[in-house]
């Protein structure tokens, strides 16, 4: 390991290495996770990706990810960068969206979904294939993540029909319920929202 300074803390970094206090030493720096290299998003971090940085806790930002081994990210990070929650997919994506929730969802039609990038802005559709009926399940819902193909295994939609993939939503807590169900039961495609 080797020791630089940041300001007028000293930065502690190591290659995937453990820190023992988490919250501060008897200088107030605290360990924080932070992106060894340029990391692409999608990625699953893996201990060799991450450094440990010694920063003030004022320099420390809001939703750090105190172990982010494992987790995958919903966008890139800059060599340096710390790891936090709004970075990687999980509930954390929806912080600083009023009245939304984070939910994965899987698009029926996987090259479908690869049309779609973070900030992208949706109608959520689910067509009933018994019925041949399509209805809207959620307007102007904001994408927050596609995570890479194979991220979630592949598994089979519908009736075992069409693989599909997921991307993960900002969905009104109001619409929840019917989203998730529409993912258990329908077909699930989007159309770009309008305005």
């Amino acid at each position: 390991a080797s020791t630089a300074l940041l300001g007028d803390a000293h930065a502690t970094r190591g290659h995937g290495l453990a820190v023992e206090d988490r919250q501060g030493d008897a200088t107030g720096v605290r360990a924080v996770a932070v992106a060894a290299r340029d990391l692409p998003a999608g990625a699953r971090v893996e201990p060799g990706d991450l450094d440990r940085v010694g920063l003030p806790p004022d320099a420390v930002p809001d939703g750090v990810v105190e172990d982010p081994t494992g987790v995958v990210l919903a966008a890139p990070l800059r060599r340096g960068e710390p790891v936090t929650d709004v970075r990687v997919v999980g509930p954390g994506l929806a912080a600083g969206a009023t009245g939304r929730v984070a939910v994965p969802v899987r698009l029926s039609d996987a090259d479908q979904a690869g049309l779609l990038a973070a900030g992208d802005r949706i109608d959520v559709l689910a067509t009933d294939p018994a019925a041949g009926t399509t209805a809207v399940v959620a307007v102007g819902v904001t994408v927050l993540a596609v995570p890479p193909a194979g991220v979630d295994g592949g598994a089979a939609g519908p009736s075992g029909l069409l693989g599909g993939r997921l991307v993960v939503l900002g969905v009104a807590a109001a619409d929840v319920q019917q989203v998730t169900s529409a993912g258990a039961l329908s077909f699930v495609t989007f159309a770009w929202a309008g305005g």
